[in-house]
This record gives C-alpha cells, structure tokens and sequence, in this order.
C-alpha cells in the first residue's frame, strides 16, 4: 500500500503506469521512433476545437452490431451495473457497505475528489454539439469551454462582459445568496442557476463547490484590498490568485490522488512524450474527454449524506436530521425540494457540509468508491436535465460507450501498443466476449482504462495508458497556457494561508476555510 501512499484571463484567451510507478516506466521499451512519430501524430488544432493524440484507426465499424453491443455493455441491469439494492435506502447503503459489495472503499480518497474532478472538467471540456454515436470530426468540433484551467467556468468573460455573475454594488466581485444554511448559487426566480457553466447545478454538492469557489474570490478580493492593491488591478490580481491556487491543488494534491504521485512527478520532470501540440494549439484530446476523464463516473457513489444539520431550520430542541440521498433519484423529477441530491432546487436543507467530503480531522470525512468497471446503479437513470443535449439514453454507461463512435476512438489496446505500454490482452476481458463485435480483443478505450485501474492500480488510481494520459494533458494545459503558474513562474508556491496559518502548500480543506464554508467556521 505505500506506493500509494506518494502521493486571467478574457474569453479571447484562449507516466504512465506500466506497472504503476514513474519507475517502471523508464523500463518499459518505446518500440521505433518513427512508428511512434507516425502514430502520435495530431492534426492542426485549435483551442476552439477538439482534436487526438494518436493517428490509430477506431476501435470497431461504427455499426449497428457495434451499437448492440455497447448499448448492452452499459445497460440497467448489465455488466457495468453495480446493482445497488437501492431499495434499502440512501443511509443504508452508507452505513452498511456490506449491502453493496461492488462499491468497494478507495481508501486514499474522500468523497470529495470525484466533485473536485467534475469541477474541473467543466472548467476545460464542453461539448455541446457532437451527435451521440455518429462519427464526427474532432477538429471541426467545438469545444464551448476554454481548454486551460483558468476557471472560465466560474469567471465567464469577466464583469464587462457577464456582469450577470457579479455584485452589482461591487463589480470585482462575485453575486451571492443565501439559501440554506450556507450560500447557494445565485438562481433565478425559476431556480435556474446565474452561472457561467450550467453543469455546475448538476447535483448538490458541484453547485456547493462552485458557490464555495464564489466566495474563496471574494475573500481573496477582501485581503487584497486590505494590503492596499489599486481598484484597477483588484479584479485581475484577485482572479490570478484564485486561479493559481487551484491550479496548485490540482497538481499537488489532486493528481497525484487519480494518476499517482510518481506518474505526477515523472511527467513535471522528464516531459509529455505523447501530448504535444504546438504552441497556440494546446487542444482539448478526444481520448481524454471522451475515455480517459472519464473514470471519475466509476468513483461515484449511489448516495451520499450532504450535510450533517438537515434543514437549519428544524425544532431546535430535537435536532435537525443529516440529509442524505441518491445522487439521482427518479421520486425526485419535479419536487421543489427534491429526495435526491440533483441541482437546480433551493430549501432550507439544500447546503454541503464539507466535512463529510474533505478531510478537516473531525472524524466525519467519508470515503471515494475504487476505480473499476462497476458504476453505481442511479448513473443508469440520470434525469434529462442532467443531460446537456436533453436526450435519451439515460444511462450514463450508455453514453460514455456511444461517444467512442462519436469520435471514432483508437482501442485501449491499439493505444497502449503505440505508447510502449504493456497491453491487457483478450484473458483480461472474459466478460467481454459474449457480446460480440470482438470487444474483448479491441476494448473501448473507457473501459479499458477502468480496468487498468481496477487490475494494476488496485482500484486507488488510474495506471497504464489512463494514468499517463490522464496526467499528460494536465501537465500539458497548464504549460501551455501563459497564464498559468506552470508557465508563468514554474517556483511559484501559495501565498494565501493554511487552516494552521502557514504558506506555501494550499488544499482544498484549506481553500474551503478561507472561503468560510468549512465545518468550523459555521457549524456544519
């Protein structure tokens, strides 16, 4: 277990674990220069587009056999389904994991890292326009996000261009209002969130984090001004400082959580080999935003407890119960206060308590699922409105599989063959072969790098071909981004203090207090 223990911008801005250490990396054989050269080969891209890594040809015929198939890999009910008895109830399933022996406890992460992972994505990857299943061409597709992690997603264009976003009173910071105990997303009158990226109100507890994101800027604002920084300078120094601290944590505390402190490591030192665009032209991969990012829906649990305090508003004398539910759940279409923990609702009992998903040392922190091919039964039926293009299927399983005919992606095998990375052969895929369409032998690239992850990194990160991608268009955006603190001043460390008062490391326990929306600041 100790190795896994290692562990601004305007909108016109725009390794791997072949064992599972950086070490057995440097052991592994690249195989010939010019094939490799020929084989990662992107097309010229922009930022405003998708685009690949690798010049392979695709997994399978984008054919109705091949659909069959996929559709029934992830259906309810199938391979992929953990087949949560959800009949026991949102708590139950908590308190007694025994009743969901296919959600096994990744011991190294807390429930939060799943949230933080799809805060991120949000921040670099948005396709809004790619047909689910039709081949399309990646460079000629739009990516509606800025693919930097200069938090674009909470920012929009700045308070001249969205000042929908910001304090009318005060314009270099952001809007803020309180629902529950603690500050909700600024909604309107119809609960429809005021915010840059509308998947930030998916679920509770990323509508929580982004409002947490609202206020750590303008707690940032507040301590600038008081060290006297000029009006005109406020908003874009505020922004720099808030965007270089998560890009810290990204890097230093949740990477090393997902792809491993060695393969962090390796690639910050030794390079990317395999994503490398040209300067101006740091795209958004396919393999990455539609397969490899993708392993963060495997770490989702079926139900989480939200909050300890319940509704804040409750009897006083009794106590208010902790708020648990579903991460999605049918009872909950159409309920002002829905059962579950879906966004774009706001009551009394609608807040994150942090400490069940963040470490703060007060015993109360829950744990992440493992990596693996398993995927909670609730991400079999996901609300339309959870959906950004509002169509069928439901099945988040569905989708992910659909969407490597959408880009025409490369096998996991194909993939890991021109990285030089130890490939997992047909024997790893038994559960494969009955469904036809050769899967076992030439595996969608999601599922292959979830049971990479589930068969060489124990479930605790990612490994092989996930892991050094995964970590290698990271690493990548972030050098190639002129604002970031990776290209700016690589020596650069926090300057915004720790929950015990020091600087120059910085968490998201730590981001959290600053922000006044930890558990001992409020009383969660």
């Amino acid at each position: 277990m100790s190795r896994h223990t290692e562990q601004q911008t305007s909108l016109s801005r725009r390794g791997f674990l072949g064992g599972v250490t950086a070490g057995a990396a440097t052991a592994v054989a690249m195989g010939p220069h010019a094939a490799l050269a020929q084989e990662v080969a992107p097309a010229a891209t922009s930022p405003r587009f998708f685009g690949r890594i690798f010049n392979l040809p695709p997994f399978a015929p984008a054919n109705d056999q091949v659909r069959a198939a996929l559709r029934e890999l992830g259906r309810p009910g199938g391979l992929m389904d953990a087949r949560d008895p959800l009949r026991e109830g949102p708590v139950r399933l908590i308190t007694n994991p025994e009743l969901s022996p296919n959600n096994v406890d990744n011991p190294f992460h807390t429930a939060g890292t799943t949230f933080f992972g799809q805060f991120v994505d949000h921040d670099f990857t948005f396709d809004n326009n790619s047909p689910l299943g039709i081949p399309t061409n990646p460079e000629t597709s739009p990516n509606t996000r800025i693919p930097t992690l200069s938090l674009d997603s909470v920012y929009g264009g700045g308070p001249n261009v969205n000042p929908e976003f910001y304090d009318p009173a005060d314009r270099v910071k952001f809007r803020v209002e309180s629902g529950g105990l603690f500050e909700d997303v600024p909604r309107r009158s119809d609960t429809v969130a005021i915010i840059a990226d509308p998947r930030n109100d998916e679920n509770l507890i990323i509508s929580g984090m982004h409002a947490a994101f609202l206020l750590f800027h303008n707690r940032v604002v507040d301590r600038l001004r008081s060290q006297g920084v000029p009006a005109d300078r406020l908003f874009a120094e505020a922004r720099r400082l808030v965007t270089w601290h998560y890009q810290w944590i990204i890097v230093h505390e949740f990477m090393p959580q997902i792809v491993g402190f060695g393969i962090t490591q390796d690639i910050l030192r030794n390079g990317r080999r395999f994503y490398r665009p040209a300067p101006g032209q740091h795209f958004m991969p396919v393999e990455f935003q539609g397969a490899c990012y993708r392993f963060g829906h495997s770490m989702i649990r079926p139900s989480y407890r939200a909050n300890l305090r319940g509704d804040p508003g409750g009897n006083p004398a009794t106590g208010a119960p902790a708020f648990f539910g579903f991460i999605f759940d049918p009872a909950g279409q159409g309920q002002r206060d829905p059962v579950d923990l879906r966004g774009g609702a706001r009551a009394r009992r609608r807040f994150i308590g942090w400490q069940t998903f963040f470490d703060f040392g007060d015993g109360q922190v829950r744990p992440n699922k493992r990596i693996d091919t398993r995927i909670s039964t609730p991400l079999f039926n996901l609300p339309l409105a959870a959906i950004p293009s509002g169509d069928p299927p439901t099945s988040l399983p569905q989708r992910n599989l659909l969407r490597h005919l959408t880009w025409s992606l490369p096998s996991g095998q194909r993939i890991a063959t021109a990285m030089g990375i130890p490939v997992l052969g047909p024997d790893s895929f038994p559960e494969l072969r009955p469904l036809g369409a050769g899967l076992d032998a030439s595996t969608p690239l999601w599922y292959y790098i979830l049971k990479e992850g589930q068969v060489l990194g124990d479930g605790i990160t990612l490994a092989g071909v996930g892991a050094r991608l995964t970590g290698e268009v990271f690493i990548g955006l972030l050098e190639l981004d002129p604002a970031s603190y990776l290209a700016t001043d690589r020596n650069w460390r926090p300057t915004l203090p720790r929950r015990n008062g020091s600087t120059g490391e910085f968490a998201m326990v730590d981001l959290l207090t600053f922000a006044r929306v930890d558990p001992t600041s409020r009383g969660q």
